[in-house]
C-alpha cells in the first residue's frame, strides 16, 4: 500500500494498533488463534443484536478514559486498545449493513 507522505503519523499508529491487536497483548490475551473477527471482541457483540457495536465500543471509552491517568507510554498502549475496540466496532456495523442489504435483495427476489 502507497502512502502519501502527509499521513505518515497516522499509518505509524494505525499500524501500531494493527501490531497490538495481531502479535501484542490483543492477540497473546484474546485472540485464541482465531481471525480477529471471530475473536471475543466480536462474536459477544454479535449477541446484542440490538445493539452489536455496545460492548467494543465501550471497551474503547473505557480505554480513552482511563488513558487519562497514566503516563504517556501506558496511554499510548490504551490508546492503541480503543482504536482497536473501534475497528471492532466498525466490522460489526459492516456486517450488520451487509446482512440487511442481502435480507433486503432476498426479500425482493
Amino acid at each position: 500500500m502507497k502512502i502519501e507522505e502527509q499521513y505518515n503519523t497516522l499509518a505509524t499508529v494505525l499500524s501500531m494498533a494493527f501490531d497490538q491487536a495481531s502479535v501484542g497483548k490483543g492477540k497473546v490475551r484474546h485472540a485464541d488463534n482465531e481471525p480477529f473477527d471471530k475473536q471475543i471482541i466480536c462474536e459477544v457483540s454479535r449477541r446484542l443484536q440490538n445493539h452489536p457495536t455496545a460492548a467494543p465500543l465501550f471497551q474503547a471509552v473505557k480505554k480513552i478514559y482511563e488513558s487519562g491517568r497514566l503516563n504517556p507510554p501506558a496511554a499510548i498502549h490504551e490508546l492503541l486498545g480503543a482504536i482497536n475496540y473501534t475497528a471492532a466496532a466498525i466490522i460489526l456495523l459492516k456486517e450488520k449493513f451487509e446482512n440487511e442489504q442481502q435480507s433486503n435483495t432476498g426479500e425482493n427476489t
